[in-house]
């Protein structure tokens, strides 16, 4: 590992691109603690404490909505943008051309994620204070003026545009998903404050609920790298060309197909939007109209069934597997690359007979990887179940991200590497 942490260290761009990374997240965990002016947040803090929904919520923004800071909704609406556009690209035929039209085509739609985030950012913020004033009152936020209000609006929204900006910056940098290491820093920078409510507040009875936490951790490292790191090799064949005196073509190779296409995706995806309809119901718990408070109060209990929960979360989990695979995914344009260079796989017609087998490969092999993706994100839920102990269903979720997202980035650094290796040689 040591040789490894030096050979980084001594390749200068790649020791830059990290250097870069670690700076943003800094500068995104100085940006979760500045908050909005006129606001109590120690007040927040305990609000936020008592409120499980809200504690998830605040959990992935990094603990920007307890300090009500800048930063409050995190990437969450360029998340749920991401899910809207390419919702919409698989519908819309003229989105779908975009999308197929190259790099050009990409950049548009990024494009039109970004701007989607803006009414989405301000919108969501709105619904925030709309909800934390209905719940707290003046105790959580004073007085809250229309002046306030708008600048807070515009304050929150620049905020999560200047972290989408933020993310995409890391991207850019090949070390990890910009906005999946953002998620991760968050998450990171909460668990030593957990870890020492847990510890003060520890006793007896609360014994077999940590043990439980040890093993979802456990079971969720070993699974998450064995699943993420699985991968199916397709053969495949290159004809040999004689042109002249010389030989090309002729090798033998194999095409990877990862289990796990879409990564730690359609973990944040599923969360996204499990918690959109509960959170908008307690926006409608104190309304004037009759049907408008049942309906939010049937949606909170709804929710708050375990039962109805788990299954909710790991159908969502399953099914966003399948989509975001889909979308990064394409057959086609394999099957027209390996056509291209000569290359074809054995017993297989080039060409559309190719894309076909592709795909159907890939549904196949997705299915378990998708399995035990939810299974992975309902087990603390499980578990919590027979505990009694709230802290494992953030602790379990919050694990198999980080554990993904490491994962990830150790990756992309690892191929940086070679390929400088290959540059050198």
């Amino acid at each position: 590992m040591w040789q490894k942490l030096e050979q980084i260290w001594k390749t200068p761009d790649l020791r830059n691109n990290i250097l870069f990374v670690l700076g943003a997240l800094v500068i995104f965990r100085l940006a979760a603690h500045l908050p909005i002016p006129g606001v109590d947040t120690t007040a927040l803090r305990s609000f936020f404490a008592s409120n499980q929904l809200l504690g998830l919520l605040n959990l992935f923004s990094g603990g920007g909505l307890e300090n009500f800071s800048v930063v409050m909704l995190g990437v969450g609406p360029y998340i749920t943008s991401s899910i809207i556009i390419q919702l919409l690209t698989m519908i819309v035929p003229r989105l779908e051309e975009i999308s197929k039209d190259g790099e050009s085509g990409q950049r548009r739609i990024n494009q039109y994620t970004r701007w989607l985030s803006v009414p989405l950012a301000t919108l969501q913020a709105y619904s925030f204070i709309m909800l934390l004033r209905s719940q707290g009152g003046a105790r959580l936020l004073g007085e809250f003026g229309s002046m306030q209000l708008i600048t807070s609006l515009a304050t929150i929204t620049a905020g999560t545009i200047f972290l989408m900006w933020l993310g995409e910056l890391m991207s850019e940098r090949k070390v990890g998903n910009g906005v999946s290491l953002l998620i991760f820093a968050g998450i990171v920078a909460a668990l030593p404050t957990q870890l020492q409510q847990f510890i003060a507040t520890f006793d007896q009875s609360q014994l077999f609920p940590a043990l439980g936490f040890m093993l979802v951790a456990l079971i969720t490292v070993v699974g998450v790298v064995v699943v993420t790191e699985a991968q199916r090799n397709l053969p495949v064949n290159y004809a040999r060309m004689v042109r002249g005196p010389r030989t090309f073509g002729g090798a033998n190779t194999f095409l990877p197909l990862r289990l796990l296409q879409a990564g730690v995706i359609p973990i944040i995806f599923a969360i996204s939007v499990i918690l959109f309809p509960p959170m908008i119901a307690q926006f409608f718990i104190k309304s004037s109209t009759a049907w408008l408070v049942r309906g939010a109060e049937f949606t909170i209990n709804l929710f708050n069934n375990e039962i109805f929960y788990a299954v909710a979360y790991f159908l969502l989990v399953f099914g966003f597997t399948y989509f975001y695979t889909a979308v990064i995914f394409k057959p086609d344009q394999i099957a027209e690359n390996l056509q291209k260079h000569g290359g074809f796989i054995p017993g297989i017609r080039p060409g559309k007979s190719t894309a076909d087998y592709l795909g159907e490969t890939m549904n196949k092999i997705i299915l378990p990887g998708a399995l035990f993706l939810g299974a992975i994100a309902i087990l603390p839920l499980v578990l919590k179940a027979a505990t009694g102990s709230a802290i494992l269903v953030i602790g379990g979720t919050s694990l198999l991200i980080v554990v993904s997202v490491v994962i990830e980035t150790v990756r992309q650094i690892n191929a940086q590497l070679v390929m400088r290796d290959y540059d050198e040689l």
